[in-house]
């Protein structure tokens, strides 16, 4: 797997700092060590300190290279409530409320990031997506240009029978149920910023439709050529056709035939979805019967990083979007030194 080696690569050369905050939760505490253990990240593990201990001795895990934070004890615990006071404060939220909300492992990671004393999250394995995406809106807020939170799935295409090989971002299957066309553009161009990062390649975007360079004609297909053309505005020098066909999207020989002027010329390795039903099909589709292996659903949009989880993920699950969430806050320090 190369694209996921790279990546695990780029986490050991340089671990950030990221916060789990279901640490009883046994995969959560075997990624966590896992992470620690080969330099993938600094872990930072918040909750109970009682609760932690007691689950890792129950299932054997050795958290000696994890630092564990009690928000019931932190030295950080009142300045994070001030911090969160002031955040909310215009939102209705009292000294006291802010001072009962810091004690809750998921709003004190989120917070421990936007003050900088982390520099990314995971979780999900135990809260729900909507409690996840909600917490790191209000608390980490969206990156400067950025108008919408949506996800993506890194795909591995790693086996001997892919014919396509290597990573592809598919986006979003995890969380804009029907975007429109400037949705659908804002995803585009976080997606393709997520290849950047992530696959260390030039973007190449296809927006997927039913229909390749006005092969047919429908609302749904206007609105991903209005899609593309809003990207093309923004980002001029980004590879992306319109309209166009998964198989014109990813085999070159269809793309020459169906879209002879295509600037992605069948080498796509960012597809956009025209909406939520599609994507979630989409990613199960290559995952089950093509073999992929999804990582994911990952986050873009958020002015710092932090990522959900599926709550059935596994111990390499959780140990892969840690690694992906250390580059994603690689990639953010780099932003802000150029």
């Amino acid at each position: 797997m190369k694209a996921l080696n790279q990546i695990l690569e780029s986490a050991r050369l340089d671990p950030r700092r990221i916060v789990l905050c279901e640490g009883e939760d046994e995969r959560i505490l075997s990624a966590a060590a896992k992470a620690a253990e080969q330099g993938i990240a600094k872990i930072l593990l918040v909750g109970s300190r009682a609760d932690i201990t007691a689950a890792a001795k129950r299932c054997g895990v050795d958290l000696a290279a994890v630092e564990v934070i009690d928000p019931a004890d932190s030295p950080l615990t009142d300045d994070l409530a001030r911090a969160l006071l002031t955040l909310r404060e215009k939102k209705g939220m009292t000294p006291e409320q802010a001072a009962m909300a810091i004690l809750e492992p998921l709003c004190f990671a989120n917070m421990l990031v936007r003050e900088g004393h982390a520099d990314g999250t995971v979780a999900g394995a135990v809260n729900t997506t909507a409690d996840v995406v909600r917490s790191a809106i209000q608390l980490l807020g969206l990156a400067p240009g950025s108008k919408l939170v949506s996800s993506f799935f890194l795909m591995m295409l790693c086996k001997p029978f892919h014919s396509l090989k290597g990573g592809i971002i598919f986006s979003d299957c995890g969380l804009v149920i029907d975007p429109d066309a400037g949705e659908l553009a804002q995803i585009a161009m976080a997606a393709a910023d997520s290849a950047q990062k992530l696959l260390k390649e030039n973007p190449r975007v296809a927006i997927l439709s039913f229909s390749t360079s006005g092969s047919a004609s429908h609302g749904n297909v206007e609105k991903v050529v209005k899609a593309a053309r809003e990207v093309k505005a923004a980002r001029p020098k980004l590879a992306i056709d319109e309209d166009v066909q998964l198989d014109a999207a990813i085999v070159a020989e269809i793309a020459e035939r169906k879209l002879p002027n295509s600037k992605v010329k069948g080498n796509a390795n960012v597809l956009i979805f025209p909406n939520l039903e599609a994507g979630n099909i989409g990613y199960k589709l290559a995952e089950r019967i093509g073999g992929a292996e999804a990582i994911g659903p990952l986050l873009q949009g958020l002015a710092k990083p932090a990522n959900d989880l599926s709550r059935g993920c596994s111990v390499d699950d959780v140990f892969h979007v840690i690694a992906v969430t250390t580059v994603q806050a690689q990639s953010l320090s780099a932003a802000g030194e150029a």
